[in-house]
């Protein structure tokens, strides 16, 4: 892989497209029972490079997609964030793009997530131009829907799902929850913090 594509920086962090070097970490999120615990699966090194190779593909063709993200003080890969089409046609409309994110267990409980999130919202919206991002979840998921509600997204019961691609062994897993925020919604949150529109 040639040198990453530095997609947006943040005070702690930097988002980019995934360097050869990650591969160890995302291997190992997608490895690691407690950062899969909401998943029928756990992926091995084949599988996650062929993962990674493929993400890299997406961010490169359309410039969305789930994203390294680094601690830029020590340039190390935590895991991903990033914006990437739902790609759920029985779901979600097919322009349909959502937020989500994956840490090694290590760099939970900082806040890493959220700061990273709340950038790519405000590229979302300002750069991209997009309408609206959805997040969705394992009910039971309760770490995933918190940050969703700090970051201001609210919950479209409306939309909540049982995802197809998750097999009838796991109906534990198979209940969604879906949380939103549209662009007039998101501008008039950062108006409220007070900051630029």
């Amino acid at each position: 892989m040639k040198e990453p594509k530095i997609i947006l920086e943040t005070e702690r962090l930097r988002l980019r497209s995934w360097l050869d070097s990650d591969r160890d970490l995302f291997r190992e999120i997608n490895a690691d029972p407690k950062v899969m615990e909401f998943f029928p699966f756990r992926r091995s090194h084949e599988e996650a490079d062929a993962f990674l190779t493929r993400l890299n593909d997406t961010i490169t063709e359309t410039g969305l997609g789930f994203y390294a993200l680094e601690l830029k003080e020590t340039r190390e890969p935590m895991g991903f964030c990033g914006l990437s089409l739902a790609n759920m046609p029985e779901i979600f409309p097919a322009e349909t793009v959502e937020i989500g994110w994956r840490l090694a267990t290590r760099f939970w409980g900082h806040g890493y997530v959220t700061e990273a999130a709340r950038a790519l919202l405000d590229f979302a919206f300002d750069k991209k131009h997009l309408d609206a991002i959805v997040s969705f979840a394992v009910t039971d998921n309760h770490r995933s829907t918190a940050v969703m509600k700090r970051l201001g997204l609210h919950r479209v019961a409306s939309l909540d799902f049982d995802h197809p691609r998750v097999p009838d062994t796991h109906p534990h897993l198979k209940p969604h929850v879906v949380y939103a925020v549209t662009r007039d919604e998101w501008l008039l949150q950062r108006q409220k913090a007070g900051q630029p529109r």
